[in-house]
């Protein structure tokens, strides 16, 4: 895997499939910053997918995680895990500890749609 950056976004190779051919659905890596922190992010197949543990620890640090997981349910969003490859791009990015094994990610639209319902819940705002 390498990584090539163009100021503060990098881009990926298409991930390779068993059998040697690249798979659709390559991927970007870049940087966003949402309600004043920037959040790594990855764009797969033109979605911004955002690392749930990044946004859990740094946009909504100051509300419990029980409390962001009933707001998940209720607005009925859903999380993807990460593969391999989309795990050591978000570590390359420090978007998520180098020691994790596992990373779920979430898309721009439900991240919009989890700080609207969130902001009454968030001292700092």
């Amino acid at each position: 895997m390498f990584l090539t950056c163009e100021g503060t976004f990098g881009i990926l190779p298409a991930t390779m499939d068993y059998n040697g051919e690249a798979r659709p659905g390559d991927f970007h890596a870049g940087y966003q910053e949402i309600e004043g922190i920037n959040l790594g992010y990855l764009q797969i197949n033109g979605t911004q997918m955002f690392a749930l543990a990044q946004v859990l620890s740094d946009l909504f640090k100051d509300i419990p995680r029980t409390t962001i997981s009933k707001k998940m349910e209720t607005l009925k969003i859903k999380s993807r895990r990460c593969d391999l490859q989309e795990l050591r791009t978000l570590k390359a990015i420090n978007s998520v500890p180098t020691r994790a094994v596992k990373c779920s990610l979430i898309s721009k639209a439900d991240l919009e749609a989890l700080c609207t319902s969130c902001k009454s819940l968030n001292p700092r705002r």
